[in-house]
């Protein structure tokens, strides 16, 4: 008897640790008619709607990277959803192939706000994710996606980036801003001119867009990226110490605004 109750103990148990399991699949959507898959992650443990963070990738595409963070979230007990801005679940590995793709992105910023707004419908309608309490999170690329997205008055509670260039809102765009802004900078990034800060800055503050702005001594470009120096860049390095500190940040900002 002692024994059939220590053996259904432990398969209750491993039942228990099974429904915990973080789920994760790609989801089609389109775009007009082009057609974009994304990647969701969500903890099956949790009942019922919870708040949902779509995240933006990097130049590269929807590549591991993005999955990883996509993963850690639904870890933290959010619905996260991954968007691909490219199309096809496309990345590449060479800078020069991803400059190329961010930069015919960028070049429709009416076609850019699109393809991030497509993604945050796409996490709202999922039946896990409380479409009243969501938030926008993006690396690089990614982070100016995030930032675009707020431009166009998206029902967020929080916005996130990390090492990302920082598009000037209009004067009318940064007033249509609802979220909090949080914008975790590499003091050192030589890929983000001074100008654009202080323009950007300048036009949150007017707006009075509550905004935290936090710049890690020391570090560069891609500072969350543990092999950001693999292509040799020095301006292209990963920094523990920042991608430690700016993801607890993260996870402070979205307790605050989604819980």
């Amino acid at each position: 008897m002692h024994r059939f109750a220590a053996s259904l103990a432990l398969l209750l148990c491993a039942a228990t640790f099974a429904q915990a399991e973080i789920q994760m699949k790609v989801i089609s959507y389109k775009v007009g008619d082009k057609t974009f898959d994304g990647f969701l992650a969500y903890d099956d443990a949790i009942k019922g709607a919870r708040p949902g963070v779509v995240v933006f990738h990097e130049w590269w595409g929807l590549n591991d990277y993005a999955k990883k963070r996509t993963k850690m979230l639904a870890e933290q007990g959010y619905i996260a959803f991954a968007a691909d801005m490219y199309g096809d679940g496309k990345f590449v590995d060479h800078p020069k192939d991803a400059g190329e793709m961010a930069s015919k992105v960028r070049a429709n910023v009416s076609e850019w706000q699109k393809r991030a707004t497509a993604a945050l419908d796409v996490l709202k309608k999922q039946p896990q994710c409380d479409p009243d309490k969501l938030a926008a999170i993006g690396y690089c690329f990614g982070g100016s996606t995030a930032l675009e997205l707020a431009y166009t008055g998206a029902n967020l509670d929080a916005v996130a980036t990390f090492h990302a260039a920082l598009p000037t809102p209009t004067e009318e765009q940064a007033k249509d801003i609802k979220a909090k802004v949080l914008v975790c900078h590499g003091a050192d990034d030589g890929f983000v001119p001074q100008m654009s800060i202080d323009a950007f800055k300048e036009k949150l503050a007017d707006a009075k867009v509550d905004l935290t702005f936090v710049a890690f001594p020391g570090a560069v470009h891609s500072f969350t990226v543990e092999d950001a120096g693999k292509h040799g860049n020095p301006g292209m390095q990963y920094n523990q110490q920042a991608d430690e500190k700016s993801w607890a940040m993260l996870l402070d900002l979205l307790k605050a605004k989604l819980q």
